[in-house]
C-alpha cells in the first residue's frame, strides 16, 4: 500500500514539475516594442499607512512619461504621514492628486473600497491599479497598455518580481510563486476564457475604464480580502477577456520585510483565498502529501524500494523549485530548503483557518477581519 501511495505521489510530483516547466518556458511578458501612447492612463494607488513606500511608488509612476494623465492616491484613513507625502509630491507635479477614503461601508473590505473610489475619481481610458510598494520599471505603463491591445483584453495583470532581503524572505516568499505555478497553467489561461483560469496580482492591474464601470469593478469583490484573482474571475464570468503576464520587468515589490510581516500577511490571505472550506482542505491535504510527505518518507520508509520512490518524489519537487527559482530569479538555496518552507507554509494555513473560522480573526493595518472576510470593527 505504501508503494502504491508513493508511486502516486511521484506521479503527482512529476506532473507539478511538468507544469512548472511549461509555465517557465511558455508564459509571456508584455511586449518590449510598446506602441507610442498619448495620454490615456490613470495611475491609482490605494494607501493605508504607507509612508515608507508611497514616495518611491509615485516617483516611478511620474517617470513613465506623458501617457500618465494623473496619479491619484486614496488615503485610506492612514495614521502616519502618507497624506502629507502625497501632498508634497502634488506641489511638484500637477498630475498627482490625493483623495480621502470615505468611511468603510458595511460589507466592504478596505482595499476594494479604496480602489472603487479611485476608479470613480479617474478620467482616463485605462485605469492602472498599483500597490504602494510597487516600483514600476522604465516604460512599464506603455508596455502594459500595448499588451492589453495585442491580447484584446480589458483587464491585464502583470505578476511582479519579488525583491527579497534576508533569510526569511528568501525562504518563504518564493512559496507564493511555487504555489501558483505548480497549479495554474498560465499559458493555457491566455488561450481560454474560463473563469476558473482567471489570475491577477493586486500589485499591478490594468483595467479598461468603461468596462470597469459597466461590469461593477471592485464592487464585484467588495467583501474579499483576496480580491485580485477574484476580480479576474468575475471579469471573465461577465464575458470579458483577462490576461496575466510575467511582470518581473514591469514592476517589482518587496511585499514583506520581516518574519512577523510575512507571517501576518500570509495568514491574512491564506484561508480567504478559498471560496469554500472544502477547497481549502483539499488544497492543504494535497500540498501536505505531494510537497512535504515524500521528504519525510525518504527518511522513515521501512523498505529500500519505498525510500527510493519517496526520494524520487522529493527530487521532483526540488526540481520544480529550481525551475521556478531560475525563472523568477529567486535564491537557489531556497529550493534546497523546500521542506522547511513547505512545513512553515502549511502551518500558516492552519493558523489562518483557525483564526478565521474558530478564533479571534486577524488584524491588518488596524482593521479586524473574521470569517466573513470583511472588517467587523475598526480600532
Amino acid at each position: 500500500m505504501m508503494t502504491a501511495l508513493l508511486s502516486t505521489l511521484l506521479a503527482l510530483g512529476l506532473a507539478a514539475l511538468g507544469l512548472a516547466v511549461w509555465n517557465a518556458l511558455a508564459w509571456p511578458a508584455p511586449p518590449h516594442n510598446a506602441a507610442p501612447l498619448g495620454p490615456c492612463v490613470s495611475l491609482l494607488v490605494p494607501a493605508r499607512d504607507e509612508e515608507s513606500h508611497i514616495a518611491a511608488c509615485l516617483d516611478t509612476i511620474l517617470e513613465q512619461g506623458n501617457c500618465v494623465v494623473e496619479a491619484i492616491v486614496c488615503d485610506d484613513h492612514s495614521a502616519d504621514r502618507t497624506a502629507e507625502i502625497v501632498r508634497q509630491r502634488a506641489e511638484c507635479d500637477e498630475r498627482v492628486r490625493l483623495i480621502a477614503a470615505t468611511p468603510l461601508p458595511e460589507g466592504w473590505c478596505g482595499k476594494p473600497h479604496a480602489c472603487h473610489q479611485l476608479a470613480l475619481a479617474a478620467h482616463s481610458e485605462w485605469l492602472l491599479f498599483l500597490d504602494a510598494d510597487t516600483r514600476l520599471q522604465p516604460g512599464a505603463v506603455a508596455r502594459i497598455v500595448t499588451a492589453a491591445t495585442r491580447h484584446d483584453a480589458t483587464l491585464v495583470s502583470c505578476w511582479p518580481g519579488l525583491d527579497m532581503h534576508g533569510f526569511w524572505e528568501g525562504l518563504l516568499m518564493p512559496m507564493l510563486n511555487f504555489v501558483v505555478y505548480t497549479l495554474h497553467p498560465a499559458p493555457l489561461a491566455l488561450l481560454r476564457k474560463d473563469p476558473a483560469l482567471g489570475l491577477a496580482h493586486g500589485a499591478c492591474i490594468l483595467a479598461h475604464r468603461e468596462t470597469y464601470l459597466r461590469t461593477g469593478g471592485h464592487v464585484l469583490v467588495r467583501h474579499q480580502l483576496f480580491e485580485d484573482t477574484q476580480l479576474a474571475r468575475q471579469w471573465r464570468t461577465a464575458g470579458e477577456r483577462t490576461v496575466c503576464l510575467d511582470g518581473q520587468d514591469i514592476g517589482r515589490v518587496r511585499m514583506y520585510d520581516s518574519l512577523p510581516a510575512i507571517w501576518n500577511g500570509f495568514q491574512k490571505n491564506f484561508y480567504p483565498a478559498f471560496q469554500r472550506r472544502a477547497s481549502f482542505w483539499v488544497f492543504w491535504t494535497g500540498h501536505s502529501l505531494v510537497f512535504l510527505a515524500p521528504f519525510i518518507a525518504a527518511a522513515t520508509a521501512p523498505t529500500a524500494g519505498a525510500r527510493f520512490l519517496a526520494a524520487a518524489a522529493g527530487l521532483s519537487v526540488i526540481a520544480a523549485r529550481i525551475v521556478l527559482a531560475l525563472r523568477f530569479r529567486h535564491p537557489l538555496w531556497s529550493a534546497a530548503l523546500h521542506p522547511i518552507a513547505e512545513a512553515a507554509f502549511l502551518t500558516l494555513g492552519l493558523v489562518s483557518w483557525w483564526k478565521f473560522r474558530n478564533g479571534s480573526g486577524v488584524e491588518w493595518k488596524g482593521r479586524f477581519y473574521r470569517a466573513t472576510s470583511c472588517p467587523e470593527s475598526e480600532p
